[in-house]
Formats: structure tokens, C-alpha cells, sequence
């Protein structure tokens, strides 16, 4: 029985889009709108409503793309972010799908564990972020043999040797990330020219954004993802949606 990797390098169509280096050297709105006329149903963009996912999402919406959207609630975001997913429906005409942790995992995660397990150890962070996203993402692509992301190399250690197209092992899925070599100034450049709308936390200095127990502002000399879990080492600062 073949792998789904096998699978996904046998869909004709697929093949042929990925072998014919399409992604090489096309810019982030070549990439998704050849996605698009090639392998639509395929491919889903699994946004965090961060700067770089707006843009994407920007660019999804202004080309009238047929890509899928998602993003995860993991129950505990900001009131901002859900703000912003209202605000980019309304503006882009589109429905952004949001996929939750199931409930009775929630459950028996913090009766054994509590409330605030996450910063007891890096392993019950990374317990919660399982329950909270990782599971959640496993619905999300289940139907789909590719994802779409908008991670960038400068935003921190662990995501520095990613490229643009690879195969997320984890997920067996096909991953573009159409904005890999983007600067922070791209992508700022890029919502004010076209009036992206971003979650407003970002200018009371938080510059990555995820739950918000886990996110705090960024002081002046931190980097992109200070932030987040700060009080793990930086080598640690994942969740494990993107693992490699």
C-alpha cells in the first residue's frame, strides 16, 4: 500500500505543478495564485492572523483565490484576535473556518494538570499546545495533502533553515510558505501599501501573537518572538505546529 507521500507525488496534476519547479524563483503572489489554478481543492492556508498570514490572506482575498482558510482557536486567544478574524471576513467576503480543541481533552488535561500547566515544564506547554493546536491541526488538514503557511526564515532560530516548499513529515502533508525570505519590513511595507488589516495588539509592541497567556509584549532589543513563552529558552520557542 502506497505511503501518502506516494500518494501525494502520484496526483498527476499535483506532480506535475511540483515537478516542474513552479514554486522556483516565483514571487509569494505567483505561488498562490499557481496554486490555485492547479491544485485548489488540494491545498488549504492555515493562518495564525499574524502580519504575515494577513498578507497572505490579503493576497488571497484581492486576487479572488480559490484557497480554503482556517485558523485555530485554541480557546484562549486574545479578544483582539477574534476581532480581526470578524474584520477580515468582512473585508475580504470570505469565511475563515476556525477549528477547536476537543473539549473532553481540555478537560482531563487540566483536572490532572491545571489551569496554568504550561509554565510548570516545557513538556506540559508542549502538552497544551497538543491538545489546544496540534490535534485541532490534524482535523484541519485531514482532507487536504498540502498547507499553506506564513512562516519566514528572519522570524527565529528554529525556522531559519526552512524553504519554501518542503514535505511536513509530521503531517504528511505538501507545506509552501510563500513568504520565506520576507524581511519584517516587507511585510510591513506590504499591509501599509495595501491597508491590511492586523490585530491591533501589534502596535502596543507585541510582535507575534499566539494564546494569551503565553504572549506579552516585546521589549526594545528582543527579537520577533521574545514574546512567546517567554520564560522557556529560545531553542524551545515552538509549539509543534511546524516541528521539523
Amino acid at each position: 500500500m502506497e505511503s501518502l507521500k506516494d500518494e501525494i507525488d502520484n496526483s498527476e496534476k499535483l506532480e506535475d505543478f511540483l515537478s516542474s519547479n513552479a514554486l522556483s524563483g516565483a514571487n509569494a503572489e505567483d505561488i498562490l495564485q499557481r496554486v490555485s489554478d492547479n491544485c485548489a481543492s488540494k491545498f488549504v492556508f492555515a493562518s495564525s492572523l499574524g502580519l504575515e498570514d494577513q498578507v497572505i490572506l490579503d493576497m488571497i482575498g484581492r486576487l479572488n483565490l480559490d484557497i480554503d482558510i482556517f485558523t485555530l482557536d485554541t480557546g484562549r486567544l486574545f479578544n483582539e484576535t477574534y476581532e480581526l478574524i470578524v474584520a477580515s471576513e468582512k473585508r475580504y467576503g470570505i469565511k475563515i473556518k476556525l477549528y477547536s480543541p476537543d473539549a473532553c481533552e481540555v478537560e482531563e488535561m487540566i483536572s490532572e494538570n491545571g489551569a496554568n500547566l504550561f509554565k510548570d515544564s516545557v513538556e506540559l506547554r508542549k502538552l497544551c499546545c497538543r491538545v489546544r493546536k496540534l490535534n485541532p491541526l490534524s482535523r484541519a488538514l485531514k482532507e487536504y495533502k498540502g498547507w499553506i503557511c506564513g512562516l519566514r526564515r528572519e522570524q527565529s532560530p528554529t525556522r531559519s533553515e526552512l524553504s519554501s516548499f518542503e514535505f511536513d513529515s509530521f503531517n504528511e502533508k505538501v507545506k509552501i510558505n510563500p513568504l520565506i525570505d520576507w524581511s519584517e519590513k516587507n511585510v510591513w511595507d506590504y499591509i501599509k501599501k495595501n491597508n491590511v488589516p492586523y490585530n491591533t495588539l501589534h502596535d502596543k509592541g507585541f510582535l507575534s501573537i499566539g494564546c494569551a497567556c503565553c504572549t506579552r509584549a516585546v521589549k526594545d532589543g528582543e527579537d520577533l518572538r521574545a514574546g512567546r513563552w517567554w520564560w522557556e529558552n529560545p531553542e524551545h520557542k515552538e509549539c509543534g505546529l511546524h516541528r521539523r
